[in-house]
């Protein structure tokens, strides 16, 4: 078999402890799932004596070639000579590279696991065919891990490693792989030079009901792009002007279609959150509980995972809803609050962004570099869910065009200059008004407007968030220069007002009311 011509797509590692194999034999499952799509395999046994993986291996051997896939055996590179299979995997702590190469020859297969980039170089330099990335996410069949990297460490090594010309050693990434989150990892993992080139499971196909029917899914999701990824059907919007000039389409969108704005947040913003939805034209349905969302998701609108209260049940319900809506690709607008107030509020942040996609991340300047830092890159403790500036305008800039770059979404870092960026294209926006910050909920609130706008205006989600951004911050501005306004309590009611007004003078042409954007392109 030749070592350059390998198919990675679906990499199936063995398991065979009761708690993943259960009482099946591994030679069927195997079997099983080569039939239904798995284009390589590894055998791992990491307790059973060397007589006993000898002949497992043989028994595998002699099935994966009859469906001309290759077989190799992790860390054991005497057995995968016993056994006369294509090639062994091993691990930082195991045999060296030049050795095994040694000891093999030449047309073996070897691949390497790797955490970081210097492990990667090294592997890369020393003549790897491919490398195993991770570990992605905690798995029990992973306890031994040095690191979680995540989506983004994954992509931070593809590009190092295209950087150093080594885009032609092949990559698959391991660690909490399945049918659910396999098409955003390999879609967040994604460098500008160099993508995965295949998913290694282990429970997903061994633990597996039918491993052919899984393996057959996994081919075609891999082979795929996932539901909430679409494909542009017009050049986007890339200027200050060209967006601006798209506004009112967009807000048009959002009262035509009264798009279903789903709110999964506090008690003390729902009754706010669902009045402003009603005045911008949108339809608002205020509900928590994860299974409802497998109903609401197919109802074409947006969810808003707003972070208010954090506890294991409300955290489990945002996880379903989440799936939901990923699931037939609708909109996700994620508002993390409070997130780098306490340990428990980090830990959920984690959480959330390894268990979903994610469209649109809003939140304050010590929110977004919260959930920025959250793999270790760029930590500290925020006093409460209240913003606070200590970056300079360059910086900020830059914070959100690199989580956005690296969430492969929108994010929106809101205060009294808003910076939002898709990863490419990075804008300011300096509309708004300091009643803004003294009514309870309003952050929370654009959440549910922006959600309104994606909805309804989903090919172009940065021109969208603009938009809910300048209908939301002018309606403020023009409610505070009223003269029935006296201060926040008398605000509330009028920009509601205003929301409504700003729709019905878009339907009727009349758009004085966005001479008073203030939107500028930094990048």
């Amino acid at each position: 078999m030749d070592r350059n011509n390998v198919n990675y797509a679906v990499y199936l590692v063995t398991d065979s402890t009761p708690a993943i194999l259960g009482n099946r034999n591994l030679c069927e499952v195997v079997e099983a799932s080569v039939r239904g799509g798995t284009t390589i395999v590894q055998l791992r046994e990491k307790t059973s004596d060397t007589g006993d993986m000898i002949a497992m291996g043989k028994k595998l051997h002699a099935i994966t070639k009859k469906y001309n896939v290759p077989l190799l055996i992790n860390d054991r590179v005497d057995v995968a000579l016993a056994v006369g299979c294509e090639g062994v995997h091993i691990g930082q702590d195991d045999m060296e590279l030049s050795t095994a190469r040694r000891l093999l020859g030449p047309d073996a297969i070897i691949g390497v696991t790797v955490s970081t980039i210097e492990e990667a170089m090294v592997a890369c330099k020393g003549g790897a065919d491919y490398l195993g990335i991770g570990t992605v996410y905690a798995t029990p069949t992973k306890t031994n891990t040095k690191n979680i990297i995540g989506a983004a460490g994954v992509r931070d090594i593809l590009q190092a490693m295209a950087d150093a010309g080594y885009d032609h050693v092949k990559t698959v990434c391991i660690g909490g792989i399945n049918a659910e989150n396999l098409q955003r990892i390999v879609y967040q993992s994604e460098a500008p030079s160099k993508k995965l080139d295949g998913v290694a499971v282990v429970s997903a196909l061994v633990a597996a009901p039918d491993p052919e029917v899984a393996a057959k899914k996994l081919l075609g999701l891999f082979n795929s792009l996932p539901p909430f990824v679409r494909e542009a059907t017009s050049p986007r919007a890339e200027t200050a002007e060209s967006i601006l000039e798209l506004v009112p389409n967009v807000v048009l969108e959002v009262a035509k279609n009264k798009p279903l704005s789903h709110n999964m947040t506090n008690l003390v913003v729902q009754n706010f959150a669902a009045n402003i939805a009603l005045a911008i034209g949108a339809s608002p349905i205020m509900a928590n509980n994860g299974d409802e969302a497998f109903d609401l998701c197919k109802l074409g609108g947006a969810l808003v995972v707003n972070m208010g209260t954090v506890d294991p049940d409300g955290l489990q319900n945002y996880l379903k809803a989440l799936r939901a809506y990923n699931s037939v690709g609708q909109p996700v607008v994620y508002d993390p609050v409070g997130a780098g107030a306490t340990a428990l509020r980090r830990s959920a942040v984690k959480t959330i962004l390894s268990h979903g996609y994610l469209d649109i991340i809003k939140g304050n300047e010590g929110e977004i570099r919260t959930v920025y830092g959250i793999y270790g890159l760029d930590t500290f403790q925020q006093r409460g869910v209240d913003s606070s500036s200590e970056l300079e305008v360059s910086q900020k800039a830059e914070l959100v065009r690199k989580l956005a770059l690296r969430e492969k979404n929108v994010v929106v870092m809101t205060g009294e200059t808003d910076y939002l960026s898709d990863g490419h294209h990075t804008f300011r926006i300096d509309n708004g008004h300091a009643y803004l910050e003294m009514v309870t909920g309003t952050g929370c609130v654009l959440g549910t407007t922006i959600s309104a706008f994606v909805a309804a205006f989903p090919n172009d989600k940065l021109a969208a968030t603009v938009a809910a951004l300048l209908h939301f911050e002018i309606a403020a501005e023009r409610a505070a220069e009223r003269r029935d306004v006296q201060g926040p309590g008398t605000f509330v009611p009028a920009f509601l007002d205003e929301l409504f007004k700003i729709r019905k003078e878009t339907g009727q042409g009349r758009m004085a009311w966005l001479k008073s954007a203030k939107l500028t392109r930094l990048s």
